[in-house]
């Protein structure tokens, strides 16, 4: 209702309308009665007094027209509600969703969640058109029969008529109630094998890489057959509510003309009134039979939309206070003040980790894998929130600022680098969308990517391929390189940017980076110690405690864990 409240004047004259088209389709049959009355002859009557009921017939025509013109117009005016109201909910469950929380993101299966999603979209239709378009006409219409019925005949019809109605609408909700569970069992094996399709196309490779496609594919056909049962299932419980529903419409039918043809047989109905009621009956017949499959559809849409408004329910993790303020970047210092994180309370991942990345300066991070390195940038980003400490930028805490300002004043280099479906081109300007063509060139000189770009057919118009496999590593470091530059935020992180590349590519890219990070505050999270010789200061992590602190050379001469780490590196090397 909200949804559709902001269309309420179209909703108000799409009812209107539907109004018009069911007063009528209810005035046809009295239509019919009159024609067939004037053309019944009563005994002894001359057959030349016969005249063909031209008025009739052309007020018949202009019934039957005035239906489906309402009908159209109804459709044409709420057209706008029931896509607009589509739209909006659709935006508002994409843009929740990308202010829920990393940890969401992680734990989620993409294949079941977009098949919620599309789903629920369909359901919001199906709830929309169902309600206003059937049911409420369906609705009117039944009253105004049963009104015509009682008063012009006698109460059975009407009485038979709602008595048909009561086990009908009884029968209908509780043999669909019982078959909901069976939907909601359909629902979640065709999402599991969704997901299961979607992770295997996904990993395209290492399927190839293990000969594991016999595998995949028996995988995907028990769920499949999972899905087949129950899909038979579920259509062997329709037949059966389907054939109930027949039934008692067939035995209210019998009824209603065995006692319109007594009428007539008495001689207080004529034939016109037994065509009338006859008609009506068909007239009501055909929605009456369509309710049962409305309410079905109903509660089937119900069950769908049911998971993507538990999407929107889903709590946010990570929101902004209460009149949280923009964050003013002066300098850009970054403080990382006695902070305490778990991903989960029973295992901590870091214990009172301090540091400053001073204006302008570089700070690295070193350790073992495991040891919560990757954590302090996310942190930073505040994909979550710390369980202890402070982490400030210019003295502001960041849980007190907003995530839009916060995240604009920083920008990343990631070690495993994802690229959109898209152009060179658009991936380079996602840094800053909107940028000029010009802009976009000039942050892929500064990358030195201009030139492999150039070289390429397409140019900038060169599409990435899905995750940006298209390109090699180092070409995606370059872009991730680029669309950062045109960022140009005054932090910068580089999270491990060069740990997947060959050395060739790995001097390359430092130099970039390098000049990338003049003039900004910069974390460098790094697993080889040569590209952090020249950091105003090295942290050294392990187990999410910082155990030593300094720079290159002092931490060489100190002997200790640091040097050892440069120790086996530089054998290895």
């Amino acid at each position: 209702m909200p949804y559709l409240w902001r269309y309420r004047w179209r909703v108000a004259l799409a009812l209107s309308f539907m109004i018009g088209a069911k007063v009528s389709n209810v005035g046809v049959p009295l239509l019919l009665k009159n024609l067939i009355d004037t053309l019944d002859l009563k005994p002894g009557q001359p057959q030349a007094l016969l005249v063909v009921p031209l008025g009739l017939l052309l007020a018949y025509g202009a019934l039957r027209l005035s239906t489906s013109l309402f009908t159209e117009l109804r459709e044409l005016i709420f057209a706008k509600a029931t896509e607009g109201t589509a739209r909006s909910i659709s935006l508002q469950v994409f843009r929740h969703l990308h202010e829920l929380s990393l940890r969401f993101h992680l734990e989620r299966q993409t294949g079941g969640m977009t098949r919620d999603i599309e789903r629920g979209t369909r359901a919001v239709h199906s709830l929309i058109s169902y309600s206003l378009y059937s049911i409420v006409p369906t609705l009117i219409e039944v009253v105004l029969v049963l009104t015509l019925l009682a008063v012009k005949f006698d109460v059975w019809f009407a009485g038979i008529t709602i008595a048909a109605l009561v086990v009908y609408i009884a029968f209908t909700v509780v043999v669909t109630e019982w078959r909901t569970k069976f939907r909601k069992t359909l629902n979640e094996l065709d999402s599991v094998a969704h997901s299961r399709a979607i992770d295997s196309l996904l990993n395209y490779e290492t399927v190839k890489y293990f000969n594991n496609e016999g595998f995949e594919a028996r995988r995907y056909d028990e769920s499949l057959e999972k899905l087949r049962r129950a899909q038979l299932k579920s259509q062997t419980t329709l037949s059966m509510l389907n054939t109930g529903q027949q039934l008692i419409i067939a035995s209210a039918l019998v009824l209603m003309l065995w006692r319109a043809t007594q009428g007539v047989v008495q001689g207080h109905m004529s034939l016109g009134d037994l065509v009338m009621v006859n008609a009506f009956m068909i007239q009501l017949y055909i929605p009456l039979n369509f309710l049962g499959v409305i309410y079905r559809e109903i509660k089937q849409a119900l069950t769908d939309i049911e998971k993507l408004f538990l999407l929107l329910d889903r709590d946010r993790e990570v929101a902004d206070a209460p009149g949280a303020a923009e964050l003013q970047v002066q300098g850009a210092s970054v403080v990382f003040d006695d902070v305490r994180f778990a991903y989960d309370p029973a295992r901590p991942i870091l214990h009172g980790v301090s540091f400053e990345i001073p204006a302008g300066k570089k700070v690295a991070v070193v350790g073992p894998s495991g040891s919560g390195k990757s954590t302090l940038a996310r942190l930073l980003y505040r994909f979550y929130d710390i369980a202890g400490g402070q982490i400030r930028i210019d003295g502001q805490d960041i849980r007190a600022v907003t995530q839009s300002s916060l995240r604009q004043s920083i920008g990343i280099v990631p070690q495993d680098t994802v690229l959109f479906n898209d152009t060179v081109a658009y991936n380079i300007a996602y840094g800053r969308p909107g940028a000029s063509k010009d802009e976009v060139e000039g942050a892929a000189r500064a990358a030195h990517i201009h030139a492999f770009i150039s070289a390429t057919p397409l140019g900038y118009d060169t599409m990435v391929g899905e995750r940006g496999l298209k390109l090699s590593g180092g070409e995606k470091q370059r872009v991730a390189i680029a669309r950062t530059l045109l960022k140009n935020p005054p932090i910068l992180i580089f999270d491990e940017a060069t740990s997947a590349l060959d050395s060739t590519n790995e001097r390359a890219i430092q130099a970039e980076l390098e000049a990338v990070g003049q003039n900004k505050t910069v974390l460098v999270i790094a697993h080889r110690l040569s590209t952090v010789v020249d950091a105003h200061e090295i942290l050294v992590l392990e187990q999410g405690r910082i155990i030593e602190r300094g720079r290159h050379d002092a931490l060489l001469a100190r002997g200790g864990r640091y040097a050892e780490m440069w120790r086996l590196q530089q054998s290895a090397d």
